[in-house]
């Protein structure tokens, strides 16, 4: 008599695996061999459970944090790599500046203001507790100096007097924080100021919207790195008291432990606890790390590492610049008998399975001829991306000119001109 052991694989995680089923067949023998023959088959099934699941489980498995809110996600394509509670509200202290400074390089692009204006220190700044720069009110400071107060020490009165002079007060920038909050995406985000300092439970934010807003900074404003980086600068205070020279000292601790680190911007309160957005790049790869609600600040700048190390470790990234020249497309019933076309942007995916990136392959799905009239910026075609026959993106193909509908003066000059061209 045979007897069958079956064998049904269930992940208890985010999903069901496959219904894989493993049976064995007993042949009917008594004693201690068929015993031990069912004993050396268990242990192969466990094996290849083993196997199984190291090839199967989310790559998340890999990571250990401390810290109860975390996100990790690949810059140029916004994927996220890794995740826990990312989207769970939590007071976020000074990492609270990056939406202020986002807001000033934007104003910088704008025209607005100017790295070299003169920033005064209102009173009101200059009595900002927590982390500062000692601005004295009256103080004058170029606004670039005030980037560099905010980046590298996370000064709340520099915070302060840059948000009063590009709004008019610091309630009108926190509106343009919002304004700009919602505009990005950030469902679990609002802020009753620009530093961080407040403990009100209306100030907060989730890892997930401080990767939003990280990315927006650094990839809209790659500039900010060039204040991120510094690890120490000396600034000048000078004031009705005399000159007096203060060394600026980044709170970033790994810009010295962590080779690959180009910022982003550390915070803490004692209801915030110990929160993180760290930047670093390596191999053309730039990551983004949020870490928040951390116990204390070595696990802070531990988690950020786990998770950077962990990212550059499993990430690829496909790039095709798609400068290659399109032929152009005939057009029918057009002014014009064709039409240039070109791509609508670059490509890029991110791969953390392993895959081999060199046999993606390209394929131009585009009209033999297309109807006028054109309008350009038109959707003409698509180029498709193909990762081991399975499509991984697209990018639209655009017609780069107008083509007007031919009228019947327009046959006719064509007729007349084709007369003419006779022998």
């Amino acid at each position: 008599m045979s007897e069958t052991t079956k064998f049904r694989i269930k992940d208890t995680g985010e999903k069901d695996l496959p219904g894989l089923v493993f049976r064995f067949h007993f042949l009917g023998e008594s004693g201690s061999r068929q015993r031990k023959l069912r004993a050396r088959n268990v242990a192969a099934v466990w094996l290849a459970l083993g196997m199984f699941f190291l090839s199967v489980l989310p790559a998340k498995a890999n990571v250990t944090v401390s810290a109860p809110s975390v996100i990790l996600i690949e810059s140029s394509t916004g994927e996220v790599i890794y995740e826990l509670n990312s989207t769970e509200r939590r007071s976020p202290a000074s990492i609270t500046k990056i939406m202020t400074l986002l807001l000033t390089f934007e104003a910088l692009d704008a025209g607005k203001v100017h790295l070299t204006d003169q920033v005064t220190t209102s009173e009101y700044a200059s009595s900002m507790g927590g982390s500062q720069v000692y601005l004295a009110a009256g103080e004058i400071q170029t606004l670039e100096t005030m980037i560099k107060c905010i980046a590298v020490s996370s000064g709340n009165d520099a915070s302060v007097a840059v948000a009063e002079h590009i709004a008019g007060s610091e309630e009108a920038f926190v509106a343009l924080m919002n304004e700009k909050a919602q505009a990005l995406g950030m469902a679990d985000t609002h802020f009753v100021d620009c530093c961080g300092l407040s403990d009100s439970d209306e100030h907060y934010t989730s890892a997930k919207d401080v990767a939003i807003m990280s990315r927006e900074l650094t990839t809209a404003h790659p500039d900010i790195f060039n204040y991120t980086k510094i690890w120490m600068e000396d600034i000048v205070h000078e004031t009705r008291q005399g000159t007096v020279n203060f060394t600026l000292s980044s709170t970033n601790k790994m810009l010295k432990q962590y080779q690959w680190t180009t910022g982003l911007k550390t915070g803490s309160t004692s209801k915030a606890k110990y929160c993180f957005a760290a930047t670093a790049s390596k191999d053309g790869i730039d990551l983004i790390a949020v870490v928040m609600g951390a116990p204390d600040y070595k696990t802070r700048f531990g988690d950020a590492q786990t998770l950077l190390t962990y990212g550059f470790g499993v990430c690829d990234l496909y790039i095709d610049e798609n400068k290659d020249a399109l032929l152009p497309i005939a057009v029918e019933g057009g002014v014009e008998d064709e039409t240039d076309v070109r791509y609508q942007k670059e490509f890029r995916y991110l791969d953390t399975g392993g895959n081999d990136l060199s046999t993606v392959e390209k394929v131009l799905d585009l009209p033999e001829n297309i109807q006028a009239p054109v309008e350009e910026g038109a959707e003409v075609g698509k180029a498709r991306y193909l990762l081991n026959g399975t499509e991984i993106g697209s990018v639209s193909i655009l017609a780069a000119e107008n083509i007007e509908k031919a009228g019947y003066g327009d046959y006719l000059r064509r007729i007349f001109d084709f007369f003419l061209l006779l022998p």
